[in-house]
């Protein structure tokens, strides 16, 4: 992965975040910033994996890397939502 792609994975992750938390049903007890944290994470694992099956260069929007990607950040955000609610 070059660094235009890891660039362009934490803008993305950002977006990636939100979009992950607002799939996840109900409440979550974790601020914007592990929001912000888990679709940056999960925006450059999701690219690596999309890579891997080569389902990454398409023409146009690249919808299935993002369906991975917010995939992924659901569930990064259900994670950490669970271990905090474990801590309360």
């Amino acid at each position: 992965m070059e660094i235009s792609g890891i660039i362009s994975a934490i803008v993305i992750g950002i977006v990636i975040g939100v979009l992950g938390r607002l799939v996840v049903p109900g409440r979550q007890r974790i601020g914007i910033l592990w929001t912000i944290v888990v679709g940056i994470v999960a925006a450059l694992i999701g690219s690596v994996l999309a890579n891997a099956f080569d389902v990454a260069d398409t023409d146009g929007v690249d919808w299935i890397e993002w369906l991975i990607q917010i995939g992924l950040a659901a569930l990064g955000v259900t994670a950490l939502d669970r271990s905090k609610a474990g801590r309360r």
